[in-house]
């Protein structure tokens, strides 16, 4: 696996506490120019977050293959065809992927589509029941025109406090038993599993990078926002309610925090981030500059007033520190400087709503999606 430079212990970094601007780099010296960025700071922020956060995954497999195993009308009531996809990749022992897509009725070729992972399995999409049913409403997105895509997360790697399995295991180096303190964790796994995703969606030519967008609920939108961000091919993302360690910031001071999330879910990130626990304020970046690594493309922050372990105000803060790179681009960015009323949805390339209710993700969350990619990802065709 790739390799950061030699980036100081996280105790050696000088303490900044409001979130660092995301145009200074971590060498010295302010971006003023998109050559800068592209070539200088926007590289080192993805070696930074792999170094102290995520980890390092391994590069793109060569060996991806797929097979279609069934082809089907939805049925239920949803107007639409079901395609059922077996995705294998890596080295020996590496798990197989089974990828389920939802496709319009009477579409053809390449579609509109979000890929996204799922908690449970495909069989509760399928059978638009259960909590995975509610998240992947087939009838509401096939019928404003969008293809859909999904794999169950513990295909890519369970949700576990070790690496016995997942992918984890046949990427380890001759006598490794676990992974080294910057090497990927869970949802640096997850997040490659969704570009191994892209890559057969791709190439089975159910969609094209132009009209491909990345969504996920609670930690998998914390999945999907660092997918986006790593991976250039999703030109649309919309993380919901994913907190911290995705939407919400490291130093924010409501809700989960980086101590809390790293005691609870050991796994999900590399073992140089829980040192930031005590001192946060000495992370050399905050989730800001993850939403910069996706600029100039869209991107949608979903939250819910009642969701404050996710921090709603904070998420909200996240995209207006990401306005200057947006901006920088060329792109509108937020445009907006206060929280928008309950209900209603704000912003240009970046946008921000929060609804009434709790942490979780169903058809209201859709609506909004929906609409924002309708006019962003397809030119407002759907």
């Amino acid at each position: 696996m790739n390799r950061a430079p030699a980036f100081p212990p996280p105790s050696k970094l000088p303490a900044q506490a409001g979130l660092p601007d995301p145009l200074v780099m971590f060498s010295g010296g302010r971006v003023a120019k998109v050559k800068q960025w592209v070539q200088a700071r926007k590289p080192e922020l993805a070696l930074l977050f792999r170094h102290y956060m995520y980890g390092f995954e391994p590069p793109p497999p060569s060996n991806l293959r797929f097979e279609l195993l069934n082809e089907e009308p939805w049925g239920a009531g949803v107007a639409g065809l079901r395609r059922e996809y077996r995705v294998t990749y890596g080295p020996p022992g590496t798990p197989p992927m089974d990828l389920l897509v939802g496709r319009p009725d009477g579409a053809k070729g390449a579609v509109p589509l979000f890929v996204g992972a799922n908690f449970g399995g495909n069989g509760g999409v399928k059978s638009q029941t259960g909590p995975d049913g509610l998240a992947w409403p087939a009838g509401d997105i096939l019928g404003r025109g969008f293809g859909f895509a999904t794999f169950h997360c513990a295909d890519v790697d369970p949700d576990r406090p070790d690496f016995t399995d997942g992918v984890h295991p046949p990427y380890f180096r001759k006598g490794q038993t676990a992974p080294a303190p910057n090497d990927w964790g869970t949802i640096a796994a997850w997040a490659w599993g969704l570009s191994r995703a892209a890559d057969a969606l791709i190439e089975a030519g159910e969609t094209v990078p132009a009209l491909l967008a990345v969504t996920g609920h609670s930690r998998l939108g914390k999945t999907a926002l660092l997918a986006a961000a790593l991976d250039s091919r999703f030109a649309l993302c919309v993380p919901n309610q994913a907190g911290c360690g995705g939407s919400a910031p490291s130093r924010g001071i409501v809700g989960e925090s980086v101590a809390s999330i790293n005691e609870a879910f050991p796994h999900w990130f590399n073992d140089i981030f829980p040192e930031f626990g005590p001192m946060v304020e000495r992370l050399p970046f905050d989730q800001h500059s993850l939403v910069a690594l996706v600029a100039p493309r869209p991107v949608l922050f979903l939250a819910a007033e009642e969701d404050q372990w996710a921090n709603p105000a904070g998420q909200f803060g996240v995209l207006r520190a990401a306005e200057p790179v947006y901006r920088l681009l060329g792109a509108r960015g937020l445009a907006e400087s206060q929280i928008p009323p309950l209900g209603t949805m704000v912003g240009a390339e970046l946008g921000y709503r929060i609804r009434p209710g709790k942490h979780s993700m169903g058809p209201p969350d859709w609506a909004d999606a929906l609409s924002f990619a309708s006019t962003r990802l397809t030119g407002g065709k759907s």
